[in-house]
């Protein structure tokens, strides 16, 4: 592609983003600031269209990116400056480290809370996949709740906090449960769960059996809560993608836009290859298979905890979307999530 060609495509597709509608050969007579005539201009487009940069929808004059086009754009003719709006970054930043404050156990919460800012900022759907919960425990409660039910609280290492109903047929005092939370703190804080159950049966013997009984109700119940993974992955702000013509024009746009959201076992896919990856990644549907929706992109970046990646988060919005504004939305959000749940 020759220098013109590639000044008219990154026309054309920066005025689609901007408009929405096909661009036709005068405005990009008008926009281009190439001095060429109209038939020169719909060669270039024609050659472009043969290339499958473009393409001619329905019987309209004018061309509109395909996937292929809007790859191109993003990998060589993007031009994405560093967020230059300090009261943005600082809002974002303080949204973050707020959550962290008011959640300071729990940074399942500070991590989705990012979610919620991906929309507001970007006005379309925000993206996290939490951190990976550690199959061990830092420490362990019990809070008898009635006579046959016991509130159990698992602490992770990492500060989550995960909380279970125990039905129990024996009554146990608070005294006891004090002794029981003890006994497993003091003997396996910082193990996992299924260690713990194998030393237990070692131990069982030299344990009463109304504390025997508690103690491997409590490790089959700590071990659901810190497998339960059914908050993976967090989405805010799915109602902004419903005002999207692109993605929800006709009832089955709208009916993949939703399965999308119903089953998240792709966007998990996705997400866990972007976390392999480093910085920015931009997956553009028709193109990644990794996109259900071919009039979809998701832009993700990695997100760490003490230098070690741990999630993945990014904004989810339609192919035409101002990618100079959202990457460095996403690429901030990242790094100051990182720095908020990395220890000093």
């Amino acid at each position: 592609m020759d220098q013109r060609a590639h000044t008219l495509l990154k026309t054309l597709i920066e005025r689609y983003i901007a408009e929405g509608q096909p661009v036709g050969s005068r405005t990009l007579s008008k926009y281009s600031g190439l001095d060429l005539s109209p038939a020169t201009i719909r060669n270039v487009m024609a050659d472009l269209e043969e290339m499958g940069f473009i393409v001619s929808p329905h019987t309209s004059a004018g061309r509109v990116p395909t996937p292929r086009g809007y790859r191109l754009f993003v990998d060589t003719m993007l031009s994405v400056r560093p967020l230059d709006d300090v009261d943005l970054a600082r809002m974002i930043s303080g949204e973050i480290q707020g959550q962290r404050q008011a959640h300071q156990l729990e940074p399942h919460r500070t991590a989705a809370s990012a979610a919620q800012v991906l929309s507001n900022l970007s006005q379309f759907a925000g993206i996290v996949m939490t951190p990976r919960r550690s199959q061990a425990f830092k420490q362990i409660e019990f809070i008898r709740l009635s006579d046959d039910r016991i509130l159990l609280i698992v602490v992770t290492p990492e500060g989550d906090v995960q909380n279970r109903i125990l039905q129990t047929d024996i009554h146990y005092s608070p005294s006891q449960l004090v002794e029981a939370a003890n006994f497993l703190n003091g003997h396996y804080a910082g193990m996992r769960f299924d260690e713990v159950r194998d030393h237990l049966r070692g131990e069982l013997n030299a344990l009463r059996a109304d504390m025997s009984t508690l103690m491997q109700a409590a490790v089959e119940a700590g071990s659901r809560a810190v497998s339960d993974s059914d908050d993976d992955v967090v989405i805010s702000g799915e109602r902004n993608l419903l005002g999207v013509e692109d993605l929800s024009s006709s009832m089955d746009k709208l009916r993949r836009l939703f399965d999308v959201f119903e089953r998240k076992t792709g966007l998990l896919q996705l997400l866990d290859v972007s976390s392999k990856a480093e910085g920015v990644q931009i997956f553009i549907g028709g193109e990644s298979e990794l996109v259900p929706h071919e009039d979809m992109a998701i832009i993700t970046a990695p997100y760490e905890v003490d230098g070690q990646i741990v999630g993945t988060l990014g904004v989810i919005g339609p192919t035409r979307m101002a990618y100079e504004r959202v990457i460095p939305i996403v690429d901030i959000t990242a790094r100051l999530l990182s720095s908020a749940l990395s220890h000093p």
